[in-house]
């Protein structure tokens, strides 16, 4: 029986109780019919992976009983993904793939072209913690309030930010991250690309470096998905030896 991994927003040490949260609760005792005496995997981003015992549930309470350490709390590449604001349905997909790709943090951004205004930030980091407790992470993605594009490029601490450019010129993305090393940063526009003013904003920034994806216009949900896959797989934690 697969033992289920939740995250919780609690310290976790030997010894201690602690309770789900109602809608964990509910998940434990009405979906899976988990008893007491049954285990569970509790993380919370800060104290490692831990192994439980469900102590007493009903309904959606459940008490867990905190047994032993299983994985030591390991810190993750920072790789963040800025992303223009799409559709429900594209947006929870992206959050989810993103934090299987191990981002740090997701940064809904508003432009010229961005197809909505409304971003229900709530709702997508529920999305990226029930991702990184399927996924096996030991943390999970923070999912920023959204940002117009400038308001964010003037917050900006100066990590290398590489977004997707039409440009002929622009250098295929794994070529212009060669030799490159976290933090870094995945730009992604809107659908209708970013306007010619905007552009011109975006090359006056030294951080900002333009690369290519290939030939062919990529919706935004596959430009995300393969940016990060090519950040990770180059600059990441996926040459890391896994046990």
């Amino acid at each position: 029986m697969t033992i289920p991994r939740l995250f919780l927003s609690t310290p976790l040490a030997a010894g201690q109780m602690v309770e789900a949260d109602p809608g964990q609760g509910h998940y434990l005792n009405q979906v899976l019919r988990r008893k007491p005496g049954d285990l569970v995997h509790l993380f919370n981003g800060a104290d490692g992976e831990w192994e439980a015992r469900i102590e007493s549930g009903r309904k959606d309470k459940a008490v867990l009983e905190l047994l032993r350490p299983l994985r030591a709390q390991a810190t993750g590449p920072d790789m963040r993904l800025i992303i223009a604001a799409v559709k429900r349905d594209a947006m929870d997909w992206i959050v989810e793939k993103a934090t299987e790709l191990g981002v740090s943090r997701i940064q809904p951004v508003t432009t010229a072209r961005t197809i909505t205004d409304r971003v229900n930030t709530a709702r997508l980091a529920n999305i990226a913690r029930e991702a990184a407790e399927q996924c096996e992470r030991l943390d999970v993605p923070a999912v920023a309030e959204p940002l117009p594009l400038f308001t964010l490029l003037d917050r900006w601490d100066g990590a290398p930010i590489y977004y997707g450019a039409a440009r002929e010129d622009a250098q295929p993305l794994a070529r212009a991250l060669s030799g490159a090393r976290p933090p870094l940063a995945w730009l992604v526009g809107p659908e209708g690309g970013f306007t010619g003013p905007e552009l011109d904003v975006l090359l006056r920034h030294p951080f900002l470096r333009p690369a290519g994806l290939g030939p062919r216009i990529l919706r935004a949900e596959t430009a995300a998905v393969s940016g990060l896959v090519l950040l990770q797989s180059l600059c990441g934690d996926w040459q890391e030896t896994t046990v």
